[in-house]
């Protein structure tokens, strides 16, 4: 019989859908310290604790194991070796953010145009003043992640007037969502005229720190950066002193290095910044899609039919069929 480990952790969500996996299989669900143990005998693991870097200390425990799960969309808690190396399947929650953290991103684009924060203050101070607010449509972004993320970003904000760029990790002269898309090893010669950089890019070894000091001073003063992809992409030191000098105008950030964010750490007070703790695709119900996604892959496993999308561990994304 198929052998199941799901790693979840204290007080997580159990959606009713996974009643149904122990019809196909033996399912064991494990905390991370006992995940090592657990994989003994596996074929599947399905990380439901996405974020537990658990399964790095407890691979040596798995000597059958042929797939698995990342219940998120980032898979750089997977990129480390033997995994890598492993012929092991690999599939994530492809798709599953892409609507909501798309949406997140428009509201932080008209919450800055708009002036919300200030007019928010006004409002408490009971405070009437009329004001003059900035235009979207006309502004120019540039979106580093070119994925399923990147492109529902860059649609919804192409629909309210924005001129979208990207880049990824070739360029590409035309494409449907984006005018254009850039090499990222040349991200800084294509800052100038942006108003709006946006990280939606996975972590890998070529994003990792990628937004310091250069890249914001190659951006004009009155730019703002926004941030959901993963927060170890920007070097945070050099993003505090890019706000506290005026060499960008602010930024919105829902992924940070480090999280959770220290209570007495800078960046809470930078200037013109917002900063949610990593809640960007978390929109009601997205446990159940989470559950009900892993559903669909977990009938075609045991099936025998291919999963629609599956991770390249080496490129740190979903690149291929399998």
């Amino acid at each position: 019989m198929t052998t199941l480990t799901i790693l979840t952790s204290p007080g997580r969500y159990r959606p009713a859908v996974f009643d149904r996996l122990s019809e196909d299989a033996e399912v064991r669900w494990t905390e991370a310290d006992g995940l090592a143990s657990a994989l003994s005998g596996a074929d599947a693991l399905l990380m439901w604790d996405f974020f537990s870097s658990a399964l790095e200390d407890a691979i040596g425990g798995a000597d059958s194991l042929r797939w698995v799960h990342a219940a998120s969309a980032g898979v750089d808690s997977l990129r480390f070796p033997p995994l890598v190396d492993l012929d092991i399947t690999v599939t994530n929650a492809h798709g599953v953010f892409d609507q909501a953290i798309a949406e997140y991103m428009l509201h932080m684009v008209l919450m800055f145009a708009k002036k919300t924060e200030e007019g928010l203050a006004l409002q408490r101070r009971h405070d009437w003043r009329t004001r003059e607010l900035e235009h979207v449509a006309g502004t120019r972004a540039l979106v580093v992640g070119t994925g399923g993320i990147g492109r529902r970003i860059a649609q919804l904000l192409g629909a309210v007037g924005v001129v979208v760029t990207g880049a990824a990790s070739r360029a590409r002269p035309g494409d449907e969502d984006f005018t254009e898309i850039h090499d990222t090893a040349d991200l800084t010669a294509h800052l100038a005229n942006v108003d709006w950089l946006i990280n939606a890019a996975p972590l890998t070894e070529s994003t990792r720190g990628m937004f310091d000091a250069e890249v914001f001073a190659a951006l004009p003063s009155t730019a703002r950066f926004i941030s959901i992809g993963r927060g170890a992409s920007t070097r945070t030191d050099d993003l505090v002193q890019a706000l506290e000098n005026g060499t960008i105008a602010g930024a919105g950030l829902d992924v940070v290095d480090p999280e959770p964010l220290p209570a007495g750490h800078p960046l809470w007070d930078a200037t013109n910044t917002v900063i949610t703790a990593h809640l960007s695709g978390n929109t009601e119900g997205w446990m159940d899609r989470l559950a009900e996604q892993y559903m669909e892959n977990w009938d075609r496993w045991i099936a025998g039919e291919p999963f629609p999308k599956v991770v390249d561990l080496q490129a740190g994304y979903v690149s291929s069929q399998r």
